[in-house]
């Protein structure tokens, strides 16, 4: 008797709040529509997104993507975005939290076997859609971790940016532009530190590509 009586003023009072105009949000939508709501106390990160490196290698790019709706004539997909930081908040958050302000489509996936979530994807740009090679990696404060993007705490006054590559992170100044030639690659695979090199290449895109052409 208890419980349906207070299910009914649950219900009741939910019909009150839309009936006078009240928006009921999540905490995760409040702080969407408050993302640009700082103040002098407030924790703060930057981020970006850039492709400039598809502009210098327009060859490879898909035809169905040679349009500045997907590459912008400046390779600028995200100008630095201020937002405020939350405790806990990953590069992830941060990242899913400004391109869905932003209205910036992305495709990603959380992998169970790293536990990380891997972006596939952004404005319709994904890893190979360049050439084998390319792929989207981030870097914090300049540095790239090489590991998956979910992983990474984030600390006020980080500043993120996610850059496509072209060139197994040689175009970006990543890590990757030492990685393992294909052929190392193909080599490690055959000894007792391929598991190594597995983990290393299967959460960042661009190595991903390198083991993928020589399986």
């Amino acid at each position: 008797m208890k419980k349906d009586l207070f299910a009914i003023v649950v219900i009741v009072a939910l019909v009150a709040l839309v009936a006078s105009g009240t928006k009921v949000q999540s905490v995760d939508d409040y702080y969407l529509t408050h993302i640009d709501d700082i103040t002098e106390d407030s924790q703060t990160v930057t981020i970006s997104i850039r492709c400039d490196t598809i502009l210098d290698n327009w060859d490879k790019l898909d035809d169905s993507l040679k349009s500045d709706k997907y590459v912008p004539a400046d390779g600028v997909i995200l100008p630095t975005f201020r937002a405020v930081l939350r405790k806990g908040d990953t590069v992830y958050d941060i990242f899913s939290r400004v391109t869905r302000y932003s209205k910036i489509v992305t495709d990603c996936v959380y992998t169970v076997n790293y536990s990380s979530v891997y972006v596939k994807g952004i404005n319709h740009l994904y890893e190979f859609s360049c050439g084998e090679l390319s792929g989207w990696m981030y870097r914090v404060n300049g540095v790239f971790p090489g590991y998956g993007c979910s992983k990474y705490v984030l600390k006020g006054g980080d500043v993120i940016e996610w850059v496509y590559t072209c060139d197994l992170g040689r175009d970006v100044g990543g890590e990757f532009g030492t990685a393992p030639s294909v052929e190392n690659v193909c080599v490690q695979q055959k000894t007792d530190t391929y598991t190594f090199f597995y983990d290393k290449i299967a959460v960042v895109s661009p190595p991903k590509a390198a083991w993928r052409r020589c399986v």
